[in-house]
């Protein structure tokens, strides 16, 4: 327990304080080792005695299994339990491969990654030519980009945004995480001939909407299909 003691500064007389923390890794360790998806916070907390800090017991635990062939890792404001990223090819599932994305849905992909919340319009304007339906479409079952809400603006447009499978996905702990201009040209990912002064949008980090979006209504979610229309069921 030599790691509560770092991380609680819990000396030896604290002896239930000890044992309480050792349990709630314990609870923790359970919930998310039996979640088939990345389990949030409040919920770990919610299960735990009201004097324990949640924080504490992942740090605990996020320690614990550092050096092991699975890895306590944290996706947005949720945790799961990974494979150790450099033994992941020893697990690899072509079963359950993702189909690969064309250039387009790359493209988009990056759009809506980086300035988010992001409407089709304004990704077809960043990218100068037109984005197909089929394009967002295959994005939105890829379960890495999501609805958000509308753009408080004229015609209310559908805004865009990344999901917590996306960061799951590309190993990022928020999207504070995406590559910034450096790493991209390292990766050759930009050209070295880019404008002076280009930088690359920070992305709008909150689940929450932006002032300049609004929720769906239920007449939104019928018209795009994600809710049954009132009085269709037989």
């Amino acid at each position: 327990m030599a790691e509560i003691y770092a991380l609680g500064n819990i000396g030896p007389s604290g002896a239930a304080a000890e044992a309480s923390l050792r349990e709630a890794m314990r609870i923790v360790e359970a919930i998310v080792f039996a979640s088939a998806e990345p389990v949030p916070e409040s919920l770990l907390a919610a299960r735990l005695p009201a004097d324990v800090s949640v924080r504490l017991v992942l740090d605990g635990l996020a320690a614990r299994y550092a050096g092991c062939g699975v890895n306590l890792t944290r996706v947005g404001d949720c945790w799961a339990f990974r494979t150790a990223p450099d033994l992941s090819f020893l697990v690899h599932d072509e079963k359950h491969e993702v189909r690969k994305l064309s250039r387009a849905a790359l493209e988009v992909l990056a759009i809506i990654a980086y300035h988010q919340p992001v409407t089709r319009a304004e990704i077809e304007d960043i990218r100068g030519v037109t984005t197909s339906k089929g394009t967002l479409d295959v994005l939105l079952e890829s379960g890495w980009v999501r609805m958000r809400g509308r753009r408080r603006t004229p015609g209310r447009p559908v805004t865009y945004g990344t999901t917590l499978a996306f960061l799951d996905h590309f190993g990022l702990e928020e999207l504070g995480d995406l590559p910034g201009v450096e790493e991209l040209k390292g990766a050759g990912l930009l050209s070295p001939r880019i404008p002076a002064g280009f930088t690359v949008p920070v992305p709008f980090a909150d689940d929450e909407l932006a002032e300049d979006e609004e929720p769906f209504t239920d007449n939104d979610l019928e018209d795009l299909g994600l809710l049954a229309p009132k009085g269709g069921e037989e």
